[in-house]
Formats: structure tokens, C-alpha cells, sequence
């Protein structure tokens, strides 16, 4: 669920010539994605539901009904 995330901090890391101030808006929404994603694999974890973490569908419709 973090490809996006990582590819365009990745991508503003090269672009920037790896300077990581520049970066700093693409680190923290990868750092909030991480965090969700890891909260819902823990919820779901607790509630014994198997996969812990979502498959592509399932966060598919997790995202749109956050809107």
C-alpha cells in the first residue's frame, strides 16, 4: 500500500539530488501511510481477521468510504 508513497520520495530524493530537506512533505505523507496501514494490520490482527494486512480491494474500498 506504500508504492506511491515510496516512488515519489524516491523520485523528489533523485530530483533533489538527495537532499532530504527538499523532500520533507514526501517523507511525512509516507510516514502517515505507513502509520494507517500499520494501525489497520494491528486492528484486524487483534480482531483475528486473516490477511492482517488488506488486499488491494479491500483497501481499495477502505480508502473511498474515508472519502
Amino acid at each position: 500500500p506504500l508504492l506511491k508513497e515510496t516512488d515519489a520520495t524516491t523520485k523528489c530524493m533523485s530530483d533533489n539530488n538527495y537532499n532530504k530537506d527538499m523532500c520533507t512533505d514526501y517523507f511525512l505523507k509516507y510516514k502517515n501511510c505507513r502509520k494507517f496501514w500499520h494501525e489497520i494490520m494491528m486492528q484486524r490482527k487483534r480482531n483475528g481477521v486473516k490477511p492482517e494486512m488488506p488486499t488491494a480491494e479491500e483497501r481499495k474500498s477502505i480508502l473511498e468510504s474515508m472519502g
